[in-house]
């Protein structure tokens, strides 16, 4: 049931489990419905360690590693929470990696620190509205000016734009489409950044989605992240613990869906029978469990590897698909368990069915996935 099971990482989940059970059910269904997290939440986070997780305290997070990340990620869905939630609360997770791994100072002064601190949220602009998947083909672009870039563009699909106060942005820095990328760390109320409507989705509801657009936008070169035109390399280096994560909370989303549907076909009674003493809705709820735990175990295999630094670029797509793929068929199928009930709003587990759509398009959809494991196959 643990990635590895150390005393620490127990402290950790239940660190987790009390935060969830505190700061975030009895509100969850509110942020729901108002489409975003409150800043507040961020700062509790931070204070008790979990905003920091997998960040080293040289930059101001708590230590730990991947695994650590996904063990919070486990818990949090676990105890309640949902897939939605840690795209918002967590945000920095995408936002961040690339600045400190270039190992800029001042960068992470202004950006990391107070990030990590829950006094500053920071969001990741790659989509494009044309360009879905192709990161090379990105056309918001930078040109340079003196000691300014003017940024022009448009960005779409951007988890946290809404609430960000700076945004970690590919931009092209030759001519459009051209694969020549940069990172530019963007503040929100630099003229010409404008974000604008709230995305409404199909799920996240409580994690505030946005288009971002560009028009004339100088942004100092000093908020380049790392070299010029390395900006396609940081992304692809960052890939692998976004797609684990997804594929963490693919398989934590499906057990916590397993347990939804074991409770409710214990206690739900149909013609003087509880349905859990059907022999149809056993096998259903074998067959969920079976899937979810396969999946667990080779993210898990797989994630060790990724912490260890391995190349395992192949083993990674396939890792998201699984459990995407479990959490697909587990989602649907405990709904259906739950009846009319589980098509109701109250029901938690609606919530997931909807979440767990996304978990197969953000950070590299199916098909991309299939494209690497096609390539790593040597097809």
């Amino acid at each position: 049931m643990t990635i590895v099971d150390t005393p620490e990482r127990r402290q950790l989940r239940e660190l987790t489990r009390s935060f969830v059970t505190r700061e975030v059910l009895p509100h969850l269904s509110g942020w729901e419905r108002a489409g975003e997290l409150p800043r507040s939440l961020h700062e509790s986070a931070a204070k008790i360690g979990l905003l920091g997780i997998g960040f080293p305290e040289s930059v101001g997070g708590s230590g730990g590693d991947l695994l650590d990340s996904m063990v919070v990620t486990e818990e949090i869905i676990r105890s309640g929470g949902s897939s939605g939630l840690i795209a918002a609360l967590f945000t920095h997770g995408i936002a961040l990696p690339h600045i400190v791994a270039a190992q800029d100072e001042a960068l992470i002064e202004r950006y990391v620190r107070p990030a990590l601190a829950g006094t500053m949220i920071g969001a990741l602009a790659i989509t494009e509205p044309d360009g879905g998947s192709d990161v090379a083909g990105i056309r918001t672009c930078a040109v340079r000016d003196g000691d300014h870039y003017v940024v022009n563009g448009a960005k779409t699909y951007i988890t946290s734009g809404v609430r960000a106060d700076f945004v970690t942005t590919a931009v092209c820095t030759d001519f459009p489409g051209s694969g020549s990328l940069s990172l530019l760390v963007i503040d929100k109320g630099t003229p010409g950044f404008t974000v604008g409507r709230r995305l409404e989705k199909l799920g996240w509801h409580c994690s505030d989605t946005a288009e971002l657009s560009f028009a004339d936008v100088r942004v100092p070169v000093s908020n380049r992240v790392g070299p010029e035109d390395t900006g396609f390399l940081a992304i692809m280096q960052q890939f692998a613990n976004e797609r684990i994560s997804l594929a963490t909370q693919a398989y934590a989303t499906a057990q916590r869906c397993v347990d939804l549907a074991v409770r409710w076909s214990r206690d739900r009674q149909t013609f003087g029978r509880p349905l859990v003493a059907r022999q149809v809705v056993r096998h259903r709820l074998a067959e969920m469990h079976s899937r979810t735990e396969a999946a667990r175990a080779y993210v898990h295999e797989v994630a060790e590897r990724v912490a260890a630094g391995q190349p395992v670029v192949t083993e990674v797509a396939i890792a998201k698909n699984v459990a995407v793929s479990a959490c697909d068929f587990v989602v649907d199928a405990a709904l259906q368990l739950h009846g009319g009930f589980g098509y109701m709003r109250d029901a938690e587990v609606e919530r997931h069915y909807r979440d767990a759509r996304l978990l197969g398009i953000g950070g590299g959809a199916t098909e991309i996935m299939n494209e690497i494991i096609a390539k790593g196959m040597g097809l």
